[in-house]
């Protein structure tokens, strides 16, 4: 592949043509530990205590709180849907309850930050042809063993809008991402078909701005990779992640990075 993070001209082909391109052995082994260890000692540091916010795609309208809100500008902790019994409780232990660590990492922690802004990123963003790309949001993801939630089918561009669209998502895989714990599905192409809803915030919360189209399943192509792979997705791919119900936890780093060059940041962002 040559140095990481500058594409090859069939790379771009492929972005351009599918909407993703897979980029092996884009972390080493040194960076995935480095990463997976912070965020241990973060989940070490949390008080559990002090939050009981859930994060769910499926639900996304109903529970987007001023919690999550301020999360843009932190290091914020959400937990699974599927984390609390009847009674309340979180079923099972705590750093196993947790859905997603953001959205901020990659300004505020010293270990995110380095690696978010490596150069081999820049250069990945310079490849796209982006002049002055800008890291929006970060998160790190679990999808907890038996518990890992949906992601329901959904383009990036829908929340993190700019005129013109710019978002273009990174997907740092820090374990094995198969089928069976909860990879992540696109639909090949969809892209070319631009941006069907937007996420929008207005002063009595956040709405979508018309309802999900229907997709056929038959559509989405799993992408499966191993630990250290890096899935580049353009803002308009219609991806998604099943649950996760096997005993294998599926970590992942995310970035969402947009272009501040000759674009606009929309006020009704979230």
């Amino acid at each position: 592949m040559g140095i990481a993070g500058n594409l090859t001209p069939a790379q771009l082909h492929s972005f351009h043509s599918d909407g993703y391109i897979v980029m092996e052995s884009f972390a080493s082994g040194e960076e995935i530990e480095n990463l997976r260890k912070r965020m241990e000692e973060l989940l070490n540091q949390f008080d559990y205590s002090t939050t009981a916010s859930i994060f769910s795609t499926k639900n996304q309208q109903k529970l987007t709180d001023d919690y999550f809100y301020e999360s843009a500008e932190k290091i914020s902790f959400f937990f699974e849907e599927k984390a609390f019994g009847e009674d309340g409780n979180l079923k099972q232990p705590e750093e196993l309850s947790i859905n997603k660590v953001g959205h901020a990492l990659h300004e505020i922690d010293p270990v995110f930050k380095n690696f978010s802004n490596s150069e081999k990123v820049s250069d990945l963003f310079r490849s796209l042809g982006y002049k002055r790309p800008i890291i929006i949001q970060s998160m790190y993801i679990f999808k907890q063993p038996g518990i890992g939630g949906e992601v329901v089918p959904h383009q990036d561009n829908s929340f993190l809008y700019t005129e013109p669209q710019t978002c273009t998502g990174l997907w740092l895989a820090l374990e094995d991402a198969t089928i069976t714990n909860g990879c992540l599905w696109a639909i090949p192409g969809s892209h070319k078909n631009g941006l069907v809803r937007r996420f929008i915030r207005a002063e009595d919360g956040v709405t979508f701005d018309r309802p999900s189209p229907a997709y056929d399943q038959k559509d989405f192509v799993p992408i499966e990779v191993k630990a250290g792979s890096l899935v580049v997705i353009h803002g308009d791919l219609i991806h998604r992640s099943l649950e996760n119900e096997s005993s294998k936890s599926r970590h992942a780093y995310g970035l969402h990075i947009i272009d501040t060059e000759g674009c606009e940041w929309a006020q009704d962002n979230w």
